[in-house]
């Protein structure tokens, strides 16, 4: 199960993204074999290619239990995205750029707030029955069948820190944390944790 997360730069907010979610990974699938195929990345549409984190957001990543250790940018490609069950971009415009190289990918593209929002109006808490290699490919699907119901926003978009204080940084984080956390409470949790019987196909909760 690949994840990927998309920004600008990939030093500030695809980077915390993706290690936060490292993080609560291995929170919940904590001695489960489950996760080793969990592969979360990011990149960015316009990244500068080995860079570290951004000094701020990396505090701001460490604060909220994070590790930005050994973390180098990369450039957005169609092979990173290639087999990616979810990408998650941190504005309109880039997951505009995410489609642009993958045309097919719409089903599974979301900026991150937009996708948290969307997860309210789904039944979401199912998805923990299935398999983690199909619950990101059925969670997207569950997100873009409720997404015809709901009207794009600027809070769709989270801000740039880059080159802001440090206050701004963490304002940025603390965004992001919010939209993730309950993604990652349904993407996670480890099958085993629960009874295995049949999930029934029921993509909008009413």
């Amino acid at each position: 199960m690949r994840i990927v997360f998309v920004c600008t730069g990939n030093v500030c907010r695809s980077p915390l993204a993706e290690r936060l979610a490292a993080t609560w990974a291995g929170e919940f699938l904590s001695g489960s074999p489950e996760l080793g195929g969990v592969q979360l990345v990011s990149a960015g549409v316009e990244a500068t290619v080995g860079e570290p984190m951004d000094r701020h957001s990396a505090e701001a990543l460490m604060q909220l239990g994070g590790d930005p250790a050994g973390f180098r940018s990369q450039v957005l490609d169609r092979e990173l995205l290639a087999d990616a069950a979810l990408v998650f971009t941190m504005t309109r415009k880039q997951r505009d750029a995410v489609l642009g190289l993958l045309p097919r990918g719409l089903r599974r593209t979301f900026t991150l707030t937009e996708a948290a929002d969307l997860l309210q109006r789904i039944d979401a808490p199912g998805l923990r029955l299935l398999p983690l290699t199909q619950r990101a490919q059925e969670l997207g699907r569950r997100l873009d069948a409720a997404r015809a119901r709901r009207f794009t926003t600027d809070s769709d978009d989270v801000a740039d820190p880059i080159s802001q204080r440090k206050a701004e940084h963490e304002a940025v984080a603390s965004t992001i944390a919010t939209a993730l956390r309950p993604l990652a409470e349904v993407l996670f949790p480890s099958v085993r944790s629960h009874p295995a019987v049949r999930v029934e196909d029921d993509p909008i909760a009413s």
